[in-house]
């Protein structure tokens, strides 16, 4: 395909659509990571290291799955360009789908967890299907840095909606519905609304939007990651995120025990804790574009990721400071947070529009799909990683719907899987960052680094 020249300003109408996409991944990266663990433990009656690999393996198989997906639409035909589609079929299976991974129609015990993990792997398929062109398509909508990096803002802002939503109110929608397995049904359909309303959303929304067209692709994994390592910043990029993803996806993972065992707050802990850590990033997300167009995008996402550690780390005082404190501390890591969403997200794009020059070709599809990949796996590993840390601390497993009280050394476990290994993953992933050397000046047919 030849490549395009879309430099002019998308219009407010795309940018809004195209953001809209984020509720179904919002709703999606969020819930099973907030709610999914602790339901299997506290509501289904799972050991804490079965329940952390039940929630691992499924998403793990999609490091397999999404860069299939990223040649299947780099190479799709359609009157609706060559990733749209996908945003309606993959949205609505997947909301379908995540529904039905609490419906519970076994009751609890080691079956019912082995039904979640199946369904929840049909969930990351349809997800995969979703996420991975719905990412590739920034890079086929513009050639221009700072329009990608509007773009990424809206998108951003959205995300941070679709979280506070999905991640504040599915708590109390299981609380209002009974708590147990019925209030987690109830969720599991109202999150699924959330993720249809997205998909339709930004199907609709992108229907003006430059799109792009089937395009000659690698044709196995292998080939494609050969593809990618020849790309140095996109590798680079790939690994810090992916690094920190974990470290994301830990903390997350951490919410409900910390707010029943930390915090004494089983009600409302988890719901204030989301809002704090998710409302900052809305009123922040200004600010850090400032900062990214003063000192670049790789400053920016240095000083994010520092901000995010060090409140972290802060988080250790939850124990014995006041809530109040602790709610305060989760909203400085919030700011980071966003700061690291806005600035990875927006380099992304730059990387694939670098190969493209270095190359002649345009495969968004085969970066996005590994991306996506990663980013899932990230995710994954979190509450995998917190399972295992708080079973070897000795948490103890209830199928009533309502954690137990748990030993001193579960809740140690449970504290410092929450703050510290989260800071160190997030810190490491800044280190790593040095090694990216991709400026808007440097978006050039020269080879960077």
């Amino acid at each position: 395909m030849p490549r395009m020249n879309n430099s002019a300003q998308l219009s407010t109408g795309t940018r809004a659509g195209y953001a809209l996409g984020s509720l179904a991944t919002g709703a999606f990266g969020t819930v099973p990571g907030l709610l999914l663990l602790p339901y299997l433990t506290d509501s289904l009656g799972v050991a804490a290291v079965v329940a952390g690999l039940l929630v691992l393996l499924p998403k793990a198989w999609d490091v397999l799955i999404n860069p299939v997906v990223g040649r299947i639409s780099d190479r799709t035909v359609s009157p609706w360009g060559a990733r749209r589609p996908y945003l309606l079929g993959g949205g609505i299976a997947m909301a379908v789908l995540f529904a039905a991974i609490f419906a519970a129609p076994l009751g609890t015990g080691s079956d019912a967890g082995l039904y979640v993990a199946v369904l929840f792997l049909a969930t990351a398929t349809a997800f995969a299907f979703f996420q991975v062109p719905y990412v590739a398509m920034p890079a086929e909508m513009t050639d221009s840095t700072d329009e990608r990096t509007r773009l990424m803002t809206w998108r951003i802002a959205v995300l941070a909606i679709a979280i506070l939503v999905s991640g504040a109110v599915a708590p109390l929608v299981v609380n209002a519905a009974g708590g147990g397995v019925p209030g987690h049904r109830a969720m599991g359909v109202f999150v699924g609304v959330l993720i249809l309303l997205g998909a339709f959303g930004s199907f609709l929304g992108t229907r003006r939007a430059p799109l792009g067209h089937a395009v000659e692709s690698e044709p196995t994994l292998r080939a494609q990651i050969a593809v990618a390592r020849r790309n140095k910043p996109f590798v680079t990029l790939l690994i810090v995120f992916v690094v920190q993803s974990v470290g994301i996806a830990t903390m997350l993972a951490g919410v409900k025990y910390v707010a029943d065992h930390v915090l004494g707050r089983p009600d409302d802990g988890p719901t204030l804790l989301f809002v704090a850590f998710v409302a900052p990033a809305l009123l922040v997300m200004p600010l850090w574009i400032r900062v990214g167009a003063r000192w670049g995008k790789k400053r920016a996402l240095t000083i994010a990721s520092l901000i995010f550690g060090a409140g972290a780390l802060a988080l250790l005082s939850a124990q014995v400071a006041p809530p109040v404190l602790t709610y305060l501390i989760t909203a400085v890591i919030g700011c980071g947070y966003a700061g690291q969403q806005v600035f990875a997200l927006s380099m992304l794009p730059d990387c694939i529009a670098f190969d493209e020059q270095r190359t002649g070709k345009r495969q968004a599809g085969v970066f996005t799909g590994l991306w996506t990949a990663g980013e899932t796996l990230g995710l994954a590993l979190g509450p995998g990683i917190f399972g295992l840390v708080i079973a070897v601390a000795g948490y103890r497993s209830s199928d009533t719907g309502v954690a137990v009280t748990q030993p001193a050394s579960a809740r140690l476990g449970i504290l410092l899987a929450f703050t510290v290994l989260p800071a160190l993953l997030v810190g490491l992933g800044a280190l790593l960052l040095r090694r990216y050397h991709l400026t808007a000046d440097q978006l050039t047919v020269e080879q960077v680094g």
